[in-house]
């Protein structure tokens, strides 16, 4: 029989899997403690433990990690992970440093299905849906990894941020992906914030209405249009879940936020979303003009769009995001334009790949596709229906 990975639990699984091997709950605790905040893996050395429940433990569990294919490092200080999870795929993790905070980007699926034509992981189609204990080892990997690399005192933690913005769309592996952000969170494993750990988001509508009322974290939509006729091509989900289901889901999240604002994402792309007509639609969607009963509390992130093969789409101008952003911040909307990380090492964002058998056949279905097309200035944006918009409770 195989043996157990204790990285597939959060501590509520962990507690009703030592009750089975008939210890108390007090157990799991301590057991949680060893694994995610001392990064022990050898039930042998976790010293507080009964020898008799080690000697079980020794023989039915262990710490299961993908193995380490490769390591790069950026010039920027950027690391970038390969592991192997098996039948051929292989995903890819991201560690950001900066002065004030340690930021991993993790990876929730073996390529991704949503297909958004600005992403390198959504050209290499999709493999399957990685389990919690695949999700949960890409930081307990870079977390005691890095540790030790920089000589960390006992309590400093190496990762302060954790964002699900890696390969795959972390809304539609939730089964996984909610036992594993519980592990992030839980005081006795890492004990990060709600603020600190983020669910980046296509748009699957009722999966952000589940994570509100499960384990409401800070979210990022990935917006990177400011109406269905764009959206449609450049987000492929638009045409389940259009902007105006969206915008309300949105609205209801902030009922339970951890943040009283949405992030929106915003790939800047030349030709095709960035002119000043755009930036003006997506001022119309959010500040409640129309039948909009409110502005939708949010910030926006603009990112550079950063090249790899076969995309066919090209960066904005450096003056045009500027001219850009200028537009949404005299509407008064916090924005900011997003530096980037880790692009020599195909790090920064839209770029991670890794290797992917893909069951989707992606290749052969975009082969037939036509380049995006050029919307018209005029076309307008879709607003939330005002029956949609719950009211936000004040703070």
């Amino acid at each position: 029989m195989a043996a157990v990975n204790l990285l597939d639990f959060d501590l509520a699984g962990l507690t009703a899997f030592c009750e089975s091997l008939g210890e108390k709950r007090f157990r799991a605790t301590q057991l949680f403690r060893w694994v995610h905040q001392h990064g022990v893996s050898d039930c042998a050395q976790m010293s507080d433990l009964a020898k008799s429940f080690r000697d079980r433990l020794s023989t039915t569990c262990e710490v299961r990690v993908p193995a380490l294919l490769s390591e790069q490092a950026s010039a920027d200080g950027t690391i970038k992970w390969l592991f192997d999870v098996g039948g051929g795929d292989a995903i890819e993790t991201v560690f950001i440093p900066e002065d004030d905070r340690g930021t991993l980007c993790v990876s929730s699926q073996a390529g991704c299905a949503v297909g958004c034509r600005f992403c390198s992981t959504g050209h290499q189609g999709f493999s399957r849906n990685l389990r919690t204990a695949e999700i949960v080892a890409q930081l307990w990997f870079a977390e005691h990894h890095l540790r030790r690399r920089l000589q960390l005192p006992e309590g400093v933690r190496a990762i302060t941020n954790v964002v699900m913005m890696g390969m795959g769309e972390p809304l539609q592996n939730y089964a996984a992906l909610l036992p594993a952000l519980r592990v992030m969170l839980d005081d006795h494993a890492y004990g990060l914030s709600r603020r600190r750990v983020t669910v980046s988001t296509s748009g699957v509508v009722p999966m952000i209405d589940r994570l509100r009322d499960d384990c409401p974290v800070a979210l990022a939509v990935s917006l990177h249009a400011p109406h269905d006729a764009l959206r449609d091509d450049l987000v492929p989900l638009n045409r389940k879940y259009p902007l105006a289901e969206l915008l309300a889901a949105c609205e209801r999240y902030l009922a339970a936020a951890p943040r009283d604002f949405i992030t929106f994402e915003y790939c800047m792309l030349d030709g095709v979303n960035d002119s000043l007509a755009h930036a003006a639609q997506l001022v119309d969607l959010v500040q409640g003009r129309g039948a909009r009963a409110e502005p939708l509390p949010c910030k926006f992130n603009l990112i550079p769009f950063n090249p790899f093969p076969a995309s066919g789409l090209v960066c904005s101008p450096r003056e045009r995001v500027k001219a850009f952003a200028a537009v949404l911040q005299d509407a008064g909307i916090v924005t900011t334009i997003r530096k980037t990380r880790g692009d020599d090492i195909d790090a920064a964002c839209g770029q991670l790949a890794g290797e992917v058998q893909d069951r989707t056949r992606v290749a052969e279905r975009r082969s037939g596709r036509a380049a995006i097309p050029i919307i018209p200035a005029d076309v307008p944006p879709v607003r939330a229906p005002a029956q949609q918009v719950l009211e936000r409770p004040a703070r």
